[in-house]
């Protein structure tokens, strides 16, 4: 079996990328990095370790970056910087200015676990992983908004096209603003494939219209848990299909889930999560589904 691979957003999470938040995280500028009035990052770590056992509770293997003090207190949310594909990783080019720096890292442990690259998305073209998500095998949707912009969607498609990928990007809507973090996975989580959690006022009609279209079912959050949680209710990470980790805090959005046939495992994560915009799905990057 191949150590990479990743074109789901759904199928037995095997193999993933993750940094534990350490010293950065702790002299973290709150005000700098856009983080909310629970933050604390002594706790943020606690809650870090706990969540990070959930996800080796899978049996998934953990490829580490690690924090040397380098003020990158974002770079805990390793879904955003690279992205896997079964052909090699994907380099991103990040919107958000202080986290430009992310990319490299990445770039440096694939190299390490000794992953191909399949390119790099480069100079105005902007991509950050929280705006891709794989409809199926063959189809990646990509938010464009603030943070991933159609210089960086063309790009992607040059790469993955000859791969039998197509790349479709959507437009995000504006809502709380450019310092807020709308993406597309915002709005938008799969938790099996053909099964997604939605908010359905943020979604793109067109893409609405394409997931009816491909037969996938769609199940709605709690409206107030959304506007409470900023969308980080919606943040849920399957480790298999039907087999999720989400926030806790949010009992409507686990209902309906469980209601659906998911089992889902909490954590806390009011000092880490909520406070850092950031939930399960963010603190990890798939680097093997299957």
């Amino acid at each position: 079996m191949s150590s990479f691979g990743c074109q789901s957003m759904s199928l037995p999470l095997q193999r993933v990328l993750m940094r534990a938040p350490r010293e950065s995280l702790l002299h973290a500028d709150p005000q700098q990095w856009h983080y909310g009035p629970t933050f604390n990052g002594a706790k943020a770590q606690e809650q870090y370790h706990l969540f990070r056992k959930l996800v080796e509770a899978c049996g998934t293997e953990i490829i580490n970056i690690e924090d040397h003090n380098d003020g990158l207190s974002d770079a805990m949310f390793t879904y955003d910087p690279s992205l896997m594909s079964d052909h090699g990783a994907i380099i991103l080019n990040m919107g958000k200015p202080l986290r430009k720096a992310e990319p490299a890292l990445h770039e440096q442990a694939y190299i390490n676990a000794g992953i191909p690259i399949l390119g790099r998305v480069k100079g105005e073209g902007q991509i950050e992983g929280g705006d891709c998500i794989w409809l199926d095998h063959n189809t990646l949707v990509v938010g464009r908004g603030f943070r991933s912009n159609q210089a960086g969607i063309d790009q992607l498609n040059a790469m993955l096209n000859s791969h039998g990928v197509s790349v479709l990007g959507f437009d995000l809507p504006v809502w709380q603003g450019a310092e807020a973090c709308l993406h597309l996975m915002s709005v938008i989580s799969p938790l099996a494939p053909k099964l997604a959690l939605i908010h359905t006022p943020l979604v793109p009609t067109a893409l609405y219209q394409l997931m009816q279209a491909m037969g996938i079912e769609l199940i709605e959050a709690p409206n107030d848990e959304f506007i409470a949680s900023s969308g980080l209710n919606l943040n849920v990470l399957p480790t298999a299909p039907l087999k999720c980790i989400m926030i806790e805090g949010f009992p409507g959005t686990k209902a309906v889930m469980e209601a659906s046939g998911c089992e889902v495992k909490t954590f806390t994560g009011d000092a880490l999560c909520i406070a850092c915009e950031g939930g399960p799905t963010c603190l990890t990057r798939p680097i093997l589904r299957a």
